[in-house]
């Protein structure tokens, strides 16, 4: 990401309006008129701007009418069409409109415009009439007080699009687990019952918390999480995990979330011992049945180690999937190296993949990040020099010395006791 995006101010009117009216003929076309879109940006409408170096890129602005906001210009420049500049916009734009308590957000096009796709693919639903794009973010009212009590909170509409690498494994859920609820009528023509609890396992730092929150993202549902240590604080586990799925059970819809769920359902021993975990595993055993009842609703529980839960906890009446999320493999690497280099032509992303056996996304984006503070302190420390000329940023080599510092978070034996899992617990 090469540009920074800020409100919109005075001074970047003439600028704006300037975008505005030469992108017109780029497929950046709307209903509303440039005379209707500078008296938006004078009368203060939520707008942001995009900027490079000092100079703006791109402009979006939108006018608000009580619950309803429509998006009424998405201005790039033409130098950085295709960058991922609108879907950028579009996001900040939706932010401040989402501060403003807006309801519905929609987008009107002219015709078959180019940001089509784009809105489809940002959340947004056509409608039958002209081009419309309309996008709904519901929970206002005693609904969102509900949501902001239980932490829950809308997640950005791209970041499904943003898993990087892990393909086998998105793909998977893509098919399992979103389609189905995001299409229920199509799914039930073919005889599917649409999953209400999945869980993912797999070795710590191999991106189920980031799936969870994508499927979240993908579906449009508020996402809320659970967190047993947090539970845990209430004095009485069991009781606040009651109270917990009671509240979340006013939900329309929404995607709950449990980490390290084996915390809270181990294997009970027998006889129970008094102050154990027995309790606290039964009551989410008799909530999970309750929870399914939603049409809207999913839950999705996280592991490092599912030999842990207890086998009643696992059962096909309770969980629909039990879906493995392993280390990436070579061309998941290729992929997770390429998002943290920017796709830049100088780094050596095979030899970084070659050198990052067993690193999980979590293993990357730490060296990813020593590499950066590494480039970052040598251009301090040179900023008096005189320019050489390279290319700013990492180098292969900062990436290198990065990966050497790191230890990864999964071991061979992690990697065997996981294909044993796979084998004896996996059902997708």
């Amino acid at each position: 990401m090469n540009w920074l995006i800020h409100d919109y101010r005075e001074s970047d009117l003439a600028a704006v309006v300037h975008l505005i009216d030469t992108t017109a003929e780029l497929g950046q076309e709307s209903v509303f008129s440039l005379a209707e879109c500078i008296g938006a940006l004078t009368s203060r409408q939520p707008a942001v701007v995009a900027v490079h170096q000092g100079v703006p890129i791109g402009a979006a602005l939108a006018c608000v009418a009580g619950e309803r906001a429509w998006v009424m210009r998405i201005a790039i420049a033409s130098a950085w069409r295709g960058r991922g500049l609108a879907s950028a916009l579009l996001v900040e734009l939706e932010r401040r409109l989402l501060a403003a308590r807006v309801g519905r957000i929609a987008y009107v096009l002219p015709e078959e415009d180019l940001f089509g796709e784009g809105l489809i693919n940002a959340g947004y639903t056509r409608r039958p009439a002209v081009a419309y794009f309309e996008k709904v973010e519901p929970l206002h009212g005693p609904a969102a007080n509900l949501l902001e009590d239980l932490g829950g909170r809308f997640l950005p509409a791209a970041l499904w699009g943003k898993v990087a690498g892990m393909e086998a494994e998105k793909d998977l859920i893509e098919r399992r687990v979103v389609l189905p609820l995001a299409e229920p009528e199509r799914a039930a023509r073919h005889g599917v019952r649409p999953p209400r609890a999945i869980a993912l396992f797999g070795p710590p730092g191999t991106g189920k918390t980031t799936f969870a929150r994508g499927i979240a993202s993908r579906l449009g549902w508020p996402f809320v999480e659970l967190l047993p240590s947090r539970l845990a604080d209430e004095g009485n586990l069991a009781a606040a995990l009651r109270s917990a799925f009671a509240r979340i059970a006013e939900l329309e819809r929404v995607l709950v979330f449990i980490d390290e769920v084996e915390e809270i359902a181990p294997v009970r021993g027998e006889p129970a011992q008094p102050g154990g975990m027995h309790g606290v595993t039964n009551e989410l055993l008799k909530l999970i049945p309750g929870f399914r009842e939603g049409d809207e609703r999913l839950l999705v529980c996280a592991t490092n180690s599912i030999r842990s839960l207890d086998p009643a906890f696992l059962r096909p009446g309770r969980f629909d999937y039990l879906i493995p999320i392993g280390t990436p493999d070579k061309e998941a690497r290729a992929a997770i190296w390429s998002r943290y280099t920017h796709g830049r032509a100088d780094i050596d992303v095979a030899v970084l993949v070659a050198a990052s056996d067993l690193f999980t996304p979590a293993d990357i984006e730490h060296a990813a990040r020593i590499a950066a503070q590494a480039a970052f302190e040598r251009d301090l420390a040179e900023r008096d020099l005189p320019d050489q000329g390279g290319v700013p940023g990492a180098s292969t080599e900062d990436y290198l010395e990065a990966i050497a510092q790191c230890r990864p978070t999964v071991t061979p034996a992690l990697i065997e006791q996981f294909h044993a899992d796979i084998t004896a617990h996996a059902r997708f």
